[in-house]
């Protein structure tokens, strides 16, 4: 009639100095920024070194190099599993986000329209568009940024503070990061990391994976760009497929930073990032910090079963 209490084995002081939460955002925001930052640095230089279709080639390539460098990070420098790329339900996962990405920037452009914040003036030939360099784009911001934003910001901090503050924090820093832009706005920032980070965050969290956020990332850009000719986040007018003009009041149009900082975007994506966080709600996902957790500090082994120390 007596219990032991095993202390749970610990990784030796580097190791534990290694894998602590801010260390790991450090290093793996340096890690995959100096992976990802050739080809976008390429994708927005203009008439740079590289074709258009090579710029698509080249954020292909960078996503596979992230994804593969993700498994190696998460197994040697974390001393954990990769979940969040793993191949099983990938393709149900990466194409329900694109699905998703792309039909909710077409209700955005569709309530601007309705609205009279945005007229349509007809179709430009493929050939004049910017198809290879927004489809570039998509592939590493999506891959590069949820990576970044989700993989290893939101779930470090979920270590530290839960899922509540990592989603918080993560949002803000998110909506932060896009003040860098060309035509950047702080009411821009401020509807990025709202309804974008509120979006992404969930989409992460409902699946416990980045397969689904990186569609809904990548869709998103690449529509807002390709298919509509607004403005990505203040970087400059795309040429798409859909010649548009945007008109009214920049609450609704969301001026130079493009319709993600207008009402209308904040509404419709922050409702849909809103109940897919409900859905994480009712599964389960929204976890405490791991200091809370009693079997972080040790295995409790029960002798008996009726006796406690």
């Amino acid at each position: 009639m007596m219990s032991i209490t095993v202390a749970a084995s610990k990784p030796n002081i580097a190791l534990r100095v290694l894998r602590f939460p801010l260390v790991l955002i450090v290093l793996g925001a340096i890690l995959f920024t100096l992976i990802a930052a050739p080809i976008e640095a390429a994708a927005f230089a203009g008439e740079g070194p590289l074709s258009p279709p090579m710029i698509l080639l080249g954020a292909l390539i960078t996503a596979a190099v992230i994804v593969l460098v993700w498994k190696g990070w998460r197994r040697w420098i974390e001393g954990g599993a990769d979940r969040e790329f793993t191949l099983p339900g990938a393709g149900k996962e990466l194409g329900l986000g694109l699905f998703a990405g792309f039909l909710l920037f077409c209700a955005v452009a569709l309530a601007a329209w309705l609205l009279g914040a945005m007229t349509f003036h007809g179709l430009r030939p493929f050939g004049e568009t910017q198809f290879w360099l927004w489809a570039g784009v998509g592939v590493i911001s999506g891959v590069y940024e949820e990576v970044l934003f989700r993989g290893i910001l939101l779930r470090q901090l979920e270590r530290l503070g839960g899922t509540w503050v990592a989603l918080a924090v993560s949002s803000a820093v998110f909506g932060a990061i896009h003040l860098s832009n060309p035509d950047a706005t702080l009411t821009g920032a401020a509807a990025i990391a709202l309804e974008a980070g509120i979006l992404l965050g969930a989409a992460y969290l409902i699946t416990r994976r980045l397969w689904f956020a990186v569609g809904l990332h990548a869709a998103w850009n690449f529509t807002q760009a390709w298919v509509f000719s607004v403005p990505v986040s203040g970087t400059g007018t795309p040429i798409g497929l859909i010649s548009t003009r945007r008109d009214g009041p920049e609450l609704l149009t969301g001026g130079d930073f493009g319709l993600e900082a207008s009402l209308i975007s904040v509404v419709i994506v922050t409702l849909f990032g809103s109940y897919l966080l409900w859905r994480a709600v009712q599964r389960g996902e929204i976890r405490p910090p791991e200091w809370r957790k009693a079997s972080h500090e040790a295995v409790r082994v029960d002798i008996d079963g009726d006796a406690h120390a």
